[in-house]
């Protein structure tokens, strides 16, 4: 096969692909919110203002 993998492996790299892509998609949103929402905590704080 490709590469010297059998189809097996192939298949069982696409369907990992398939299910790690959407969940890393995911975090990485929650993550940008949850820096955001970080930022707006922080920016009535006494330390900040100048």
């Amino acid at each position: 096969m490709f590469l010297g993998m059998e189809w097996y492996w192939w298949l069982i790299i696409v369907l990992v692909l398939i299910v790690v892509i959407p969940l890393k998609v995911k975090w990485m949103k929650w993550w940008s919110n949850r820096q955001q929402e970080k930022k707006r905590g922080q920016a009535g704080r006494w330390g900040d203002e100048e």
